[in-house]
């Protein structure tokens, strides 16, 4: 891939600290609860957002710093696939559950609203153009079916499951298993999506870099 422009690196730079800057408040304001490091870094981890804001930083950091790999069609479109997840799922399902005060609310606008909102800003204007397929969202799907197991198997152990559709000791498993299906089929859509506006967008990849 050709030398990443400096409008590209300078907009991954700010999305980048966007990200870092949330994932920092959250941990300072589990912290504070009385944790240790490594309890407040087990804790974050349980949760979807937290995994999938790291990844927005790390891969926008990467294109910050001009390494072209992290610029690829391919993983730009999974991390906008997912963090996309993340502000839906938040925005129609979890919000308003919890009375958040302090850096714990600043840390969910960042994480649930303005990191979206900016990757999504970012791949619609300066994404490369014409590197994905059809069959992209179908692999992208390992990441979030990957977490969810990881949730499952994590909570059962624990008692403690990151999001109340995951909880199903409560709910069964009929209706959790209803519930994942349709975050699934939403993201599947929500990939299918990137792809489609991908062709309709097209453009050179190197008018993008």
């Amino acid at each position: 891939m050709a030398k990443l422009s400096r409008r590209l690196r300078v907009s991954a730079a700010v999305i980048a600290l966007i990200c870092w800057l949330g994932l920092a408040v959250q941990f300072s304001a589990t912290f504070a609860q009385g944790y240790s490091v490594q309890d407040t870094v087990w804790i974050m981890i349980r949760y979807f957002t937290i995994l999938t804001n790291t990844l927005v930083a790390l891969v926008f950091t990467g294109i910050a710093f001009g390494r072209g790999g992290f610029a690829n069609p391919f993983l730009l479109g999974l991390t906008t696939t997912a963090i996309a997840l993340v502000g839906i799922v938040n925005h129609f399902l979890l919000r308003g559950l919890l009375e958040l005060r302090g850096g714990a609310q600043l840390a969910d606008t960042i994480l649930h609203y303005l990191a979206p909102i900016a990757v999504m800003a970012f791949w619609l204007r300066l994404a490369p153009r014409g590197g994905l397929s059809r069959g992209d969202p179908v692999i992208w799907a390992i990441y979030p079916i990957v977490y969810v197991v990881y949730a499952l198997v994590r909570g059962s152990l624990d008692g403690q499951f990151a999001y109340p559709f995951l909880n199903y000791p409560e709910l069964g498993w009929a209706e959790t298993l209803v519930a994942l299906a349709l975050i699934l089929i939403g993201f599947l859509a929500g990939g299918s999506i990137l792809v489609w506006l991908d062709k309709l967008l097209l453009r050179p990849a190197s008018a993008a870099i």
